[in-house]
């Protein structure tokens, strides 16, 4: 028989309740309020670990500035994928909302103009785009943050005058090429500075926060930064509970414990686990027995399609860094503990850190010490056989 399960792990699918993250959408919600009266705010990142929600929070804020009438649009960055295609792609789709009103069709060529610096071509006659990037010409050029200042600047104005502002929702923003940026960090604060009504919403992991402070010294006082963690055992318990009372299913004082305990209070996590359980549950109470003989199931699933997905993007080399973290015992690990290891010298190891930092695995934190990006991968890598036979053989 079909069962309709409430929970629904994966990559930034919104849950049926979205716990703890009331008041940042609050607070979201007046920066908007103010972005509609043309008060100057401060953009906003998001940063934090993978399975924590931050995909999940900037889709609900960007349905909440669409309800508010406020231009938006989503760009995921990928390491492969070029920023610069992207954003210009979401400009044009601002200047046809525009151009469809017809007192307002007079204020689209300077923008427009602006936009083809960026070598995108535009057909008057049926307001149609077509992108045309050329890649090496425009990054040879050193005329970049230039041109994508100029949208900004001409899009946020044409922005002010039509009483429509802006929000770009960009996520995975570690992936970015440090020339990406830096123009789109000048183009955002050269349109704050002129008043424009332009904002962005953004989230990656925490090596963002380093990224953007080395490459323009004034991003500090350009974003607002917000940490999004695990959950606390309140905000977990109504992860496990809320979508289940739509369905008059409860659990068990004893289970809503045991799922906080084994998730650690990771939203992906209690999601998965909690899915497992209300698969085999038959009756409308769930229990600890239940959250047990469940244990097993999620982390298989976790492992491989949770934690097995990063660790294969790794070549040999990084595998054995990953092992030497782990061999640490306690994370965050210093890099000096990974070198002996490994049984190397730090500058030895350089590259590979840095390696698997630009590849989203691990990050550093503090001074000279890394941790994974993913809750709990340190476990997943004790469970594997190639750690255990590295272990024997150290």
């Amino acid at each position: 028989m079909f069962k309709i399960n409430p929970y629904r792990p994966g990559a930034g699918l919104m849950p049926g309740y979205i716990a703890g993250r009331e008041k940042d959408i609050t607070n979201i919600e007046q920066i908007f309020d103010a972005l509609i009266m043309n008060i100057p705010v401060q953009s906003v990142i998001f940063s934090g670990l993978r399975g924590v929600g931050k995909t999940v929070l900037i889709n609900k804020l960007e349905s909440i500035a669409a309800e508010k009438k406020i231009f938006c649009k989503h760009i995921e960055i990928e390491e492969r994928n070029d920023f610069i295609s992207q954003i210009a792609e979401c400009s044009q789709a601002f200047l046809r909302k525009v151009s469809t009103i017809e007192k307002f069709k007079h204020l689209i060529q300077k923008p427009l103009d602006a936009i083809k610096s960026l070598i995108i071509s535009f057909n008057p006659n049926d307001n149609t785009f077509s992108v045309s990037m050329q890649e090496r010409e425009l990054y040879t050029s050193g005329n970049l943050t230039q041109s994508l200042t100029e949208v900004f600047v001409s899009i946020g104005e044409l922005g002010a005058k039509t009483g429509t502002p802006i929000c770009f929702f960009i996520d995975e923003i570690q992936y970015m090429k440090q020339k990406e940026l830096g123009a789109l960090i000048a183009a955002l604060h050269r349109a704050n500075q002129l008043g424009y009504p332009i904002m962005i919403i953004g989230a990656g992991l925490p090596k963002i926060y380093k990224m953007l402070s080395e490459e323009k010294s004034y991003s500090e006082r350009l974003f607002m930064y917000k940490e999004i963690g695990s959950l606390t055992p309140d905000e977990s318990q109504k992860a496990i509970e809320e979508p289940a009372k739509k369905f008059n299913v409860r659990y068990s004082k004893a289970a809503v414990n045991e799922i906080i305990e084994i998730t650690k209070g990771y939203p992906f996590f209690i999601q998965q686990l909690c899915q497992i359980v209300y698969n085999k549950m038959n009756d409308h109470l769930i229990d600890k027995e239940l959250v047990d003989s469940s244990i097993n199931d999620f982390f298989s699933i976790l492992d491989v399609g949770f934690f097995k997905t990063r660790y294969e993007r790794c070549s040999q080399s990084d595998k054995r860094f990953l092992f030497a973290m782990v061999k640490c015992g306690e994370l965050p690990c210093t890099i000096s503990n990974v070198a002996k290891n490994l049984h190397k010298n730090v500058n030895s190891i350089s590259t590979i850190r840095a390696q698997l930092i630009n590849k989203g695995i691990i990050y550093p934190i503090r001074y000279k010490e890394l941790d994974f990006t993913v809750p709990e991968f340190d476990g997943f890598i004790r469970r594997l056989s190639e750690y255990k036979q590295w272990c024997k053989e150290d």
